[in-house]
């Protein structure tokens, strides 16, 4: 009973909201960025997802943000916290509902199978980045259980670079880490165990998953915002990579453990 009411509340909130979207990114209106932090906002709250926020997203631009991925949630979590888009795989504008939501949010999609097509893809995020979007990278390349982090890629770490070079007149990117743990279900801490109840990784069914877990729903979230990096032409991007890595991978075995990092001042500069 509870996930028939959660979908249809859902449902409802986005046949409400989706011809206003519509509209604000026809006409390019500001809301148009606003509009997606209400929507998933609401669905969290509708899923009874529970986000507590340490450190901030900064305000300098233009801003790449560079996360963790556990779970489809974390679009949700991610966008109710923060007026953000997102690069993802080009299968996703094919999804039913999610593929149109993706795309009226302003999705880049990247096709893997097409590396002729990666100039293209750099010459989209360094739009959106010159257009004052915060541009969210999952640099894992793809979802894990949520116990442990993946390799980041260097090739997508890359790809700032490149957009640095496609923009000409951007200078510099300030790139800021980002993780997303899953703490608690029903009040319950989540263990090695239980927290794949929440990852949506592998080989998993969306659909079946999705019911699962609005029919559960009650879940903490942490969403820890790093110390961000300046990003230039003098840049490595591995050795931005890896301290990026080291940095989400800090923050969530953080906040897994139930401590908090507390964020410094001041940007740095990458490496």
């Amino acid at each position: 009973m509870r996930a028939l009411l959660s979908i249809g509340a859902i449902a409802a909130l986005t046949l409400a909201l989706l011809p206003f979207q519509w509209l604000a990114v026809r006409m390019k209106w500001p809301m148009r960025r606003r509009i997606p932090t209400l929507y998933h906002g609401l669905v969290c709250r509708i899923l009874g997802v529970c986000i507590t926020t340490i450190g901030r997203r900064i305000e300098e631009r233009p801003l790449l943000i560079v996360a963790n991925h556990t779970s489809w949630l974390d679009i949700s979590v991610i966008t109710a916290v923060a007026p953000v888009v997102f690069v993802a795989k080009r299968e996703v504008a094919g999804w039913p509902i999610f593929g149109l939501l993706a795309r009226l949010q302003g999705t880049v999609f990247v096709d893997r199978a097409r590396r002729h097509k990666t100039q293209e893809v750099n010459s989209e995020i360094a739009r959106r980045l010159a257009d004052g979007d915060p541009v969210v990278l999952f640099a894992e390349g793809t979802s894990s259980d949520g116990n442990r982090l993946l390799a980041f890629r260097t090739a997508l770490i890359g790809s700032a670079g490149e957009a640095l070079a496609e923009a000409g007149h951007i200078k510099r990117v300030w790139i800021q880490p980002l993780s997303v743990a899953y703490t608690a279900m029903l009040g319950v801490p989540l263990d090695r165990m239980s927290r794949c109840r929440v990852a949506w990784y592998g080989a998993a069914s969306l659909l079946p998953h999705l019911r699962q877990l609005v029919a559960r729903g009650a879940i903490d979230v942490t969403v820890s915002w790093g110390d961000p990096i300046v990003f230039d032409d003098f840049s490595d991007r591995k050795a931005v990579a890896a301290r990026l890595e080291g940095d989400v991978r800090a923050m969530t075995v953080a906040a897994l453990r139930g401590r908090r990092i507390a964020p410094a001042d001041g940007l740095r500069r990458g490496p």
